[in-house]
């Protein structure tokens, strides 16, 4: 008899959870302190504070030290022996763009056409997506949503990810201008020569430079237009990169190769944009220059080839390090398609075997992304008057084997760690008898 109602309960607990997908939803609003007691923090700008705690009310973090006193309606966790960190920022993503890759109603991240600076990201965000908590419970809280495509894709915006609609979920909205630079070297086709086809070749440095010259002539018409006190006409395009001009908004530029890289800082050179690189696998040959003019990087992922065959296989995972001595400013994403972003911290944690300190290597997931965001006012750091975005670990975040997340908080409210990859875990254990 017991048996039997063991079963029945265990296979009750089981469909729970099985159906707890639909019924996850954003946590309500934060409504009475809470104390995150004794653990070690850190702080995501290099430091690490032992024993202490940290105070959170309405949502911003007001306390940080030892020994703070609980008021009596304070809701205590106890983080004795764990480890407390900064909500972790995915800085370049197509999260909740992209559901299925192979399912192309369930893919929205790419506008027809080359020259799209109007369209936005944040309209088209999915709250819904399944894959949205399986980064929750690695300890991701925000992400930039990027478009993708064409030659200028569109605007980017900073969403955190427990949200209600994209309404709720805007964090930065519009904060960035997203340009494809053109490819700068010579690809040998499959077909033979170059250029992809069995057409009349075409050399693809010269085209890639004419392509050059005409994004640049857009934005010198863009700038033409938007330095008119009355215009006669409306150009949404040259409106979207209004922010370009008057620094409200940074332009993003996805570019490998040096030739590609120089190319980029062209543009901070001519129209004094504030340019990020993204991807910039040989930004490290021109570190000088980078640091120089203030250049961020945002790096796609350290799981990957290196770009020439003749670099080392490993340079993509010390790429990092060899930024950060060269003081160049870095963010480490991860833009692997099968990951989805859920990896962030393991990237890292790769980083940091190859030349980073663990803090320097959580700094480029935490506040180094938020300044380069241009959210590091409100988050990216654990420091009081900050948005209350913090993860608890009873392990080492960046390393894989003891990573645990135990705690989410996303504006002070703790979140469901419930995900769809929990789900199945729970759901073949039981088949299989396991559990």
């Amino acid at each position: 008899m017991k048996k039997i109602l063991f079963s029945i309960l265990a296979g009750m607990a089981f469909t729970a959870v099985a159906n707890a997908q639909e019924s996850v939803y954003p946590a309500s609003k934060q409504t009475a302190p809470v104390i995150i007691m004794n653990g070690t923090v850190h702080v995501g700008n290099g430091q690490v504070l032992n024993n202490t705690s940290v105070e959170i009310r309405d949502g911003k973090i007001t306390n940080i030290g030892a020994g703070i006193a609980a008021s009596a309606d304070a809701f205590k966790v106890d983080a004795k022996g764990k480890h407390v960190y900064p909500g972790l920022i995915l800085a370049n993503s197509n999260l909740g763009l992209v559901e299925v890759s192979t399912v192309r109603a369930t893919v929205d991240e790419t506008e027809i056409g080359e020259y799209n600076p109007s369209i936005r990201s944040l309209v088209a965000y999915n709250t819904d997506s399944k894959v949205i908590n399986t980064l929750k419970t690695n300890g991701i809280t925000h992400a930039n949503i990027v478009p993708q495509g064409g030659t200028i894709s569109g605007s980017s915006s900073v969403v955190q990810l427990d949200a209600w609609n994209w309404e709720d979920a805007a964090y930065a909205t519009d904060n960035g201008i997203h340009l494809n630079i053109p490819a700068l070297y010579n690809r040998p086709s499959r077909f033979g020569g170059f250029g992809g086809g069995q057409g009349p070749q075409v050399d693809p440095l010269k085209r890639g430079i004419e392509q050059l010259e005409e994004i640049k002539d857009f934005f010198r018409a863009a700038k033409a237009y938007n330095d008119q006190a009355v215009k006669t006409q409306t150009n949404i395009k040259f409106q979207a990169v209004e922010g370009l001009f008057s620094k409200k908004q940074k332009l993003f530029i996805r570019c490998n190769v040096v030739r590609e890289i120089l190319a980029a800082i062209d543009f901070k050179t001519e129209f004094g944009f504030d340019i990020v690189l993204v991807g910039a696998g040989e930004s490290y040959q021109v570190s000088d220059i980078l640091k120089r003019n203030n250049i961020p990087v945002i790096l796609s992922q350290m799981h990957a080839l290196p770009t020439l065959a003749d670099d080392g296989v490993d340079l993509p995972y010390q790429l990092p390090a060899l930024l950060q001595k060269a003081g160049v400013q870095f963010a480490i994403c991860d833009e692997d398609g099968q990951q989805r972003g859920k990896n962030l911290p393991f990237q890292a944690g790769t980083a940091a075997a190859y030349g980073l300190t663990k803090e320097e290597a959580l700094s480029s997931i935490t506040l180094n992304a938020a300044k380069i965001l241009g959210i590091a006012d409100r988050t990216g750091s654990i420091e009081t008057g900050k948005d209350a975005n913090i993860v608890i670990s009873e392990g080492d975040i960046l390393d894989m084997r003891s990573s645990n997340i135990s705690l989410v908080m996303i504006g002070g409210r703790m979140v469901s760690l419930t995900d769809k990859h929990k789900q199945l875990y729970e759901r073949y254990m039981v088949k299989y008898g396991l559990k």
